[in-house]
């Protein structure tokens, strides 16, 4: 049964090297060796995915089209940096713009994200990394995500230090085992899904 994942990375730079980058990387290695194939990592930040609540915010929206891909998918990888203590407002607009599964249900009550799983990958230099995740996967599952065990890799540097996660020399042994778990309970999660869907 094929699966395939896509990633979102919702850093605030709209292009050049993230943190974030590099933390979807890692997982992606850990998804490739739970035969889930990460099609592709969209910078957000480079749209114009407009603010509001409905999956179509009028002329130059480029959310419609990002929308579509992330249904395609059975895995999305919500990925950000942490900032104020939170996670940042890029993955914010992302879900808010999701706000619109509630309304677009099939006969069962289902909405579009049904059967689909989310995880999260999350960097900082600041504290907040539960905190992100808690805000991440609250309104994912609000919005019909499925969210598995061990569902964020993160890694959070000293507070107010300076190195960065794509700076670091090696990726640190636990973020590893972390995105080895994260990949391996998602993938499995799908499969149960794919085998027995939702009754709604």
């Amino acid at each position: 049964m094929t699966v395939k994942a896509i990633a979102l990375n919702c850093t605030l730079k709209t292009e050049g090297e993230s943190s974030t980058d590099a933390m979807i990387d890692v997982l992606k290695q850990a998804f490739a060796k739970a035969d889930v194939e990460v099609t592709e990592t969209v910078r957000v930040a480079a749209l114009d995915i407009k603010p509001g609540v409905t999956s179509d915010e009028g002329d130059g929206d480029d959310w419609p089209a990002l929308r579509r891909k992330v249904l395609d998918h059975d895995i999305l990888i919500l990925g950000g940096p942490i900032w104020l203590g939170q996670v940042g407002s890029i993955a914010k607009r992302v879900m808010e713009r999701m706000d619109a599964f509630l309304d677009e249900t099939d006969d069962h009550g289902r909405m579009p994200s049904y059967g689909k799983v989310a995880v999260a990958a999350i960097v900082g230099n600041e504290d907040g990394a539960h905190g992100s995740s808690a805000q991440i996967f609250q309104a994912l599952n609000d919005l019909g995500w499925t969210i598995p065990a061990v569902a964020a890799c993160y890694w959070v540097g000293e507070a107010m230090g300076s190195v960065d996660f794509k700076d670091l020399a090696q990726t640190p042994d636990k973020v590893l085992k972390t995105a080895t778990m994260v990949a391996g309970n998602a993938a499995h999660l799908v499969q149960l899904l794919k085998e027995k869907p939702y009754p709604g």
